[in-house]
């Protein structure tokens, strides 16, 4: 049996909701302050969390940043039903992490279509993550894609280990935002707000830079041609592939190629002119 908390400090409010889950065959859970919420949401682990902004105590932005924090808590879907409705309180809510936003006044149906596709939404990427185990299990890269610069490349970040961990392991596949949260347990929107946070880039992006590595790597050190080196680090789509290069480094992969090529002959030049006896 699905558990569904309810956080709202207006009684009658609180209890017409929980009635009405509850008839639905949930189990349900009342919380009618923030920091109440929160010890609930700890000791019950709800499959899902409804609360209102303007509560006390802890405020709904409170409670759902703090559960964020918590690994126990953080993929809870979160649903806000509240008075505020404005575009810029929307806007934080999803911001922070939540997966829907009702304003009052809302009807027991209306909030039970909500939980019923957040619910859906989770089990799906569930699902979805479960059915699809080779994203990390498929036959191993050539040694020249991958450079031993894991350490070097990625910021060291306890919160982010995971990410970067994935990142490394999948980058040369299609891999998306969603793969990327579904694997390390956090919401999209959740994920892109740490990250940002914590790095000052996307996931994407850190995706796109790691690709970029290997890429230079097989130009540099290998006879590949250019289609074969951006299947090999993860784009399906030519196009694509040649965009995101020159918007790194202002060139194409083969000017880019050739330039490196003849920097590297000079320098070897230099090398043995340097190093001939006279």
């Amino acid at each position: 049996m699905k558990k569904i908390l309810v956080i709202e400090d207006t009684a009658s409010t609180r209890n017409l909701f929980l009635e009405g889950i509850k008839a639905k065959g949930f189990y349900t859970i009342g919380a009618e302050n923030g920091l109440i919420g929160v010890q609930r949401a700890n000791e019950e682990l709800p499959d899902l969390i409804v609360s209102e902004i303007m509560i006390p105590k802890l405020n709904g932005y409170g409670v759902l940043t703090t559960l964020r924090q918590n690994p126990l808590t953080t993929t809870i879907p979160f649903i806000f039903v509240t008075v505020r409705m404005t575009r810029t309180d929307i806007r934080k809510g999803m911001e922070l992490g939540a997966d829907d936003y009702l304003t009052k006044p809302c009807t027991v149906e209306e909030l039970l279509r909500a939980i019923a596709v957040c619910l859906e939404k989770r089990a799906s990427l569930q699902q979805h993550y479960a059915v699809q185990p080779q994203i990390v299990a498929e036959p191993p890269l050539p040694d020249i894609i991958k450079p031993t610069t894991f350490e070097r490349m990625f910021p060291s970040d306890h919160q982010l280990n995971k990410v970067f961990s994935f990142i490394e392991a999948n980058y040369h596949r299609p891999i998306t935002l969603k793969d990327v949260a579904v694997a390390v347990g956090y919401s999209p929107t959740y994920l892109t707000n740490l990250v940002q946070k914590q790095t000052g880039q996307t996931v994407q992006n850190w995706i796109i830079q790691r690709r970029m590595l290997a890429a230079r790597s097989l130009l540099l050190e290998t006879d590949q041609k250019i289609e074969a080196i951006a299947t090999l680090v993860g784009y399906q789509c030519m196009v694509h592939f040649f965009r995101q290069f020159r918007q790194h480094h202002g060139t194409t992969p083969q000017a880019w190629r050739r330039a490196s090529a003849t920097s590297s002959l000079q320098k070897h030049e230099q090398s043995n002119c340097y190093g001939t006896p006279i």
